[in-house]
């Protein structure tokens, strides 16, 4: 087929070409077609077929709409419900994708879902017949020429400022068809009591605003499974949840009136790993030092020191917490048991160290006490009976050039004086016997000395730190097996 840019020279070239018929029924198509007709009729195209030409009708989209006087000022098609009689209900099909899970607020409850909602219903005002109009069975046109259900969710809480698609779909037999994408800023009940390893149901709910269910009837397009299959084939984006399944159900609201309504609960699991790595661990990572701290000797300060430092950890953990879960839950979530009792245990071992700490310290202190003091060298302060020499003379008192020599070492020997002054007054025999007595003295100090310090060494600790230490061994054996218990207890009830 060739397409003819000047129709008349075609026309004029095929009618010399099919100059001979032999009969009336044979007659070229250029004498019952003329070149001032072709002229008259701008609406056909022409086309050139074995030397003849063929006329081929041009249609437009606007021929329908003429067709059907559907204009922006035409208020029949917007004003009213589009029914031929009032008594039958406007049957509209909805169908719900979902693409993305944007967001899930547990402390505010809200659901932020991106789903593609497609409408169908029947305008009884609208019908034509697409071989008039070259084969054309649906054109689009904005939305604002046709009437549209007043559909809305119950559960959104803010409007959709996102763009929409601004046409619609009108087939040949009166179906109109839209198909629109939408942010959904919706409140969702959520159960928190297994977080992180919860998993949630967030509905959302259309049904009319005004029209009850004489007038309009809500009708699932797709069943369940259809729509979760679909829903996961699109699926751009789920953050930290991950989508299981899409029901939906059909119901009716009931008050002074009755409304016909459709559910679709969106059925998602939330991805744990994050926060056991974020949160949950760390947390049993510090309990796990505190069960350490028990190796560390009770008599110095560092264990007191760390176990301190360990509880501020977890309390700024628990803050953290505060800001991820919602102010109010029907039921005490388990990470928050998890936190506080772990909390609990750390004070109740902090609270142990500072008890065992200050038993040893009472026991050192009687220790301290009870130790016998060395006898003092002082003249001032000798024991009883110790004989001792003093200066009497004039002559010493004016030079304090002696001292005197206590015997403590049990002899009974007179003191001599001892001479301290650059000249030397006593003779070469005193000065042996003094150096003699010191001598004896120093040895016995040197023995008590050690007498003392093999008793600290090698002798039985007191009381009150036997008892410290039973209690610490006490303690940290249901320490311990409290823990465990707990733990095992909190996997129990989060999985399952």
């Amino acid at each position: 087929m060739q397409y003819v840019s000047d129709p008349r020279q075609e026309i004029e070239k095929a009618c010399e070409f099919r100059c001979t018929c032999k009969s009336n029924e044979e007659k070229p198509w250029c004498l019952l077609f003329t070149p001032k007709e072709m002229v008259k009729r701008p609406d056909q195209m022409y086309y050139l077929t074995n030397g003849t030409v063929s006329p081929e009708r041009v249609c437009s989209y606007q021929d329908v709409l003429d067709h059907l006087n559907l204009t922006r000022g035409n208020d029949v098609f917007t004003s009213t419900r589009p029914v031929l009689d009032h008594t039958h209900p406007t049957m509209v099909h909805l169908d719900v994708y979902l693409y993305a899970i944007l967001a899930v607020i547990e402390k505010s409850q809200t659901f932020v879902p991106f789903i593609w909602i497609q409408l169908t219903w029947n305008n009884e005002w609208i019908w034509w017949d697409p071989s008039q109009f070259c084969g054309i069975s649906r054109v689009s046109v904005p939305k604002e020429m046709l009437w549209i259900p007043d559909l809305l969710i119950y559960e959104m809480i803010e409007k959709d400022d996102g763009p929409h698609s601004p046409y619609l779909y009108v087939s040949h037999d009166g179906i109109v068809l839209i198909e629109d994408e939408m942010k959904v800023v919706s409140t969702c009940k959520m159960d928190v009591h297994k977080f992180p390893f919860d998993t949630q149901r967030c509905n959302i709910t259309f049904s009319s605003a005004i029209h009850i269910v004489t007038d309009i009837q809500l009708i699932p397009f797709s069943n369940s499974s259809r729509v979760t299959q679909a829903s996961r084939e699109v699926m751009q984006t789920q953050g930290e949840w991950e989508f299981l399944d899409m029901t939906v159900s059909r119901g009716k609201l009931i008050l002074d009136r009755e409304w016909d309504q459709i559910s679709y609960t969106i059925t998602m699991a939330r991805r744990p790993l994050l926060h056991v790595i974020n949160f949950l661990l760390p947390i049993l990572f510090f309990l796990c030092l505190d069960l350490a701290s028990f190796l560390i000797s009770d008599q110095r300060g560092e264990k007191l020191g760390f176990k301190v430092t360990v509880l501020l950890a977890i309390s700024v953990l628990l803050l953290i917490l505060n800001d991820i879960l919602p102010s109010m839950s029907n039921r005490t979530p388990l990470i928050a048991t998890y936190c506080i009792v772990i909390f609990a245990f750390m004070l109740l071992s902090l609270l142990e160290t500072i008890l065992v700490t200050h038993l040893m310290e009472r026991d050192s202190v009687h220790q301290e006490t009870g130790i016998d003091r060395a006898p003092a060298y002082d003249c001032d302060n000798k024991p009883d009976h110790t004989p001792c020499h003093t200066c009497d003379s004039e002559e010493e008192r004016r030079r304090g050039c002696c001292a005197c020599i206590c015997d403590v070492s049990g002899r009974k020997a007179p003191c001599e004086p001892l001479p301290v002054a650059e000249e030397v007054i006593c003779s070469e025999q005193g000065e042996s016997r003094l150096l003699l007595l010191i001598l004896g003295d120093l040895r016995a100090v040197e023995r008590t000395l050690a007498l003392f310090a093999s008793g600290r060494r090698e002798g039985k600790p007191g009381y009150w730190t036997r008892v410290a230490r039973r209690l610490n061994a006490a303690f940290f054996t249901i320490y311990l097996i409290s823990v465990m218990l707990f733990i095992s207890l909190m996997c129990k009830e989060w999985l399952n």
